[in-house]
């Protein structure tokens, strides 16, 4: 059995990582973690959820968290709160999954130093099908080469913080990796007025925010006298937290080490297969 606390458990995403971890036969919600101030703290963290009371309560604190047996947290908070909660994570030896998005690279440093000490999963996307994209558009870019400019453009709902998505931010590092190009050196992202025509080089990257929309990445290639896009449409939260979960019960026996979602599904051992 998993025992794991979820951060951020009465926002959106936290409410679902608590059901759906609560519906694993191999795993159990034992910890339930908010903001100091928020107003539903003291709750069931399945009431919150709506899925009937689990005695877990939501609490404030990290202290709060010590005795419940966590072997694993899940965070899909903010860039500080989920560096706080790694502190916490690795002077208690609890493995990490982390959604997080908009951490920059002085964060990622930190995710990193602490991958020495506890296993932990970071990924800018835990869908399963976001994560089979980022391989096929390593591939696609290797085979249409320089001859195809590439585009990538992804829109999500009007709340969103930090642009562009990380799972864009991640394409775009994935076709410069392939192409031999720098992100975010030969990104652009944003075009007006008299901008010239496009150099070979560039990956552009277009951001829309509009209402409900849970998350589209669309990389277009194109060529001359053609064009190839590859999409990839959310239709829930879901299917991100459900990728978590999924991550959370591969990583709670692994060594310490930094791992991505491609490592979770064994991507990266089919690669070149």
């Amino acid at each position: 059995m998993r025992s794991v606390v979820v951060a951020g458990a009465a926002g959106r995403m936290g409410k679902r990582l608590v059901d759906l971890v609560n519906a694993q036969a191999e795993a159990e919600v034992v910890g339930a973690l908010e903001y100091a101030e928020h107003p539903l703290l003291g709750k069931d963290a399945g009431e919150v959820a709506g899925i009937g009371c689990l005695r877990v309560p939501l609490v404030g604190s990290l202290k709060e968290l010590d005795g419940c047996g966590a072997q694993v947290m899940i965070d899909f908070t903010a860039p500080q709160a989920t560096l706080a909660n790694l502190e916490w994570a690795v002077s208690r030896r609890v493995a990490m999954v982390i959604g997080t998005t908009g951490i920059n690279a002085e964060e990622r440093s930190r995710l990193v130093a602490a991958a020495r000490e506890i296993p932990l999963v970071f990924a800018p996307n835990m869908s399963v099908g976001v994560n089979v994209l980022f391989k096929v558009v390593a591939e696609v870019a290797a085979i249409l080469g320089e001859d195809f400019d590439v585009e990538i453009l992804e829109a999500h709902h009007r709340l969103k913080k930090d642009a562009p998505s990380g799972t864009a931010v991640r394409l775009g590092e994935i076709v410069a990796e392939t192409l031999g190009r720098n992100y975010p050196a030969d990104a652009v992202f944003a075009r007006q007025g008299f901008t010239g025509e496009r150099t070979q080089r560039e990956i552009g990257m277009q951001t829309l925010r509009a209402g409900d929309i849970v998350g589209e990445h669309t990389v277009m290639f194109g060529g001359m006298g053609e064009r190839l896009e590859i999409i990839h449409r959310a239709h829930s939260r879901d299917n991100f937290a459900a990728g978590a979960v999924r991550a959370a019960l591969w990583l709670a026996d692994r060594s310490p080490g930094l791992y991505d979602m491609q490592d979770v599904l064994g991507l990266k051992q089919k690669s070149g297969q």
